[in-house]
């Protein structure tokens, strides 16, 4: 089954909608649309935002980019889990977004508030459909006390009002776009997702979706896009130069920077770029078909590009392993 455009696309790259929603610093209207621009320019077809980016801001700027395309010339994707209530006193820069326009966001997994949740992403994007609608953040890292009350109302609401929608040709896909394993493995013990936007859980460095959840997906035909290949920042940067460097959206714990100075120094042997290694490395598993990347800016994205044409050598590969750096059996770029 075709979900993400990038399985035809000559790059296997989409573009990630949080930094045009202004994530940790102010981007301009015009450095926004070039971003765009030159995704599209460069063949990506694959798109992916949320309401929570920027309290809709993100959306509006895709749909601006977007809305005048055919539409069967891209695909698109968003997410339903938090609802945005117009606040004239909301502060600017909610949840790590800056500038952010005057909305609170609040929880809502009701089939209610999943079907208002993209009748508004809709008109802000100006689209009478999307091509895959995520529940978002549905996890227990992020309701830590009211996880089993989440879960159930997803399994018993959010999913079968997308399903709804579906049938009524809304949205052609349903699945989850989380930062968290576990609740993937919860959902799919209970009801059929066809995908999954998983970020930062199967990446260079961070293997947790491997033993067990990619078989399941694998097994079952939910097909994946991978989100934070470069988990929010350390496989972008490395870990060698100056400055703080983030895993996870926070200031990476020694454990990971320590295991990030391990993969650089193997880097440094085959002549591999750190990027290049971070992008192709989740791609080589048959249940993935998409690194979706968060670029803030026209070098970003070209870098991307670049990187994940870059020969890697299997010799860096097979030194990984030896090193214990990924684990043995998985799968590894050809």
């Amino acid at each position: 089954m075709q979900i993400f455009s990038s399985t035809t696309q000559r790059i296997k790259i989409g573009l990630g909608g949080a930094p045009l929603g202004n994530m940790f610093e102010p981007l301009e209207e015009d450095a926004a649309h070039a971003v765009l621009a030159a995704a599209l320019a460069s063949g990506c077809q694959s798109f992916d935002t949320a309401p929570h980016y920027g309290n809709g801001l993100s959306e509006w700027r895709f749909g601006h980019a977007l809305r005048s395309l055919p539409r069967s010339a891209f695909t698109l994707s968003t997410k339903v889990g938090r609802l945005l209530r117009p606040d004239a006193l909301a502060p600017i820069a909610p949840h790590n977004f800056v500038n952010a326009p005057p909305f609170t966001q609040y929880w809502d997994f009701s089939a209610a508030g999943v079907r208002r949740s993209v009748q508004d992403s809709m008109q802000r994007m100006g689209l009478a459909s999307f091509d895959t609608v995520f529940v978002h953040d549905c996890d227990v890292h992020t309701h830590p006390n009211a996880y089993p009350q989440v879960l159930r109302q997803v399994v018993q609401e959010a999913l079968p009002e997308l399903r709804r929608m579906q049938k009524e040709g809304l949205i052609r896909h349903i699945g989850l776009g989380v930062n968290d394993v576990q609740v993937c493995l919860d959902v799919l013990a209970q009801a059929d997702l066809d995908c999954l936007l998983l970020a930062g859980r199967y990446t260079l460095i961070d293997h947790s979706a491997w033993p067990e959840l990619l078989p399941l997906c694998e097994k079952r035909g939910v097909r994946i896009a991978i989100g934070g290949a470069y988990n929010s920042g350390i496989l972008a940067t490395g870990v060698s130069g100056q400055g703080a460097v983030r895993f996870n959206y926070e200031s990476a714990p020694a454990h990971w920077v320590e295991r990030v100075a391990k993969v650089e120094a193997l880097c440094a042997v085959h002549g591999v770029p750190l990027r290049a290694a971070a992008l192709q490395f989740p791609l080589a598993h048959p249940a993935v078909d998409v690194v979706m990347i968060g670029a803030r800016d026209v070098v970003q994205w070209a870098d991307a590009v670049a990187m994940m044409e870059c020969v890697i050598p299997a010799d860096f590969w097979q030194a990984m392993q030896n090193a214990d750096l990924l684990p043995h059996g998985v799968p590894l770029p050809a």
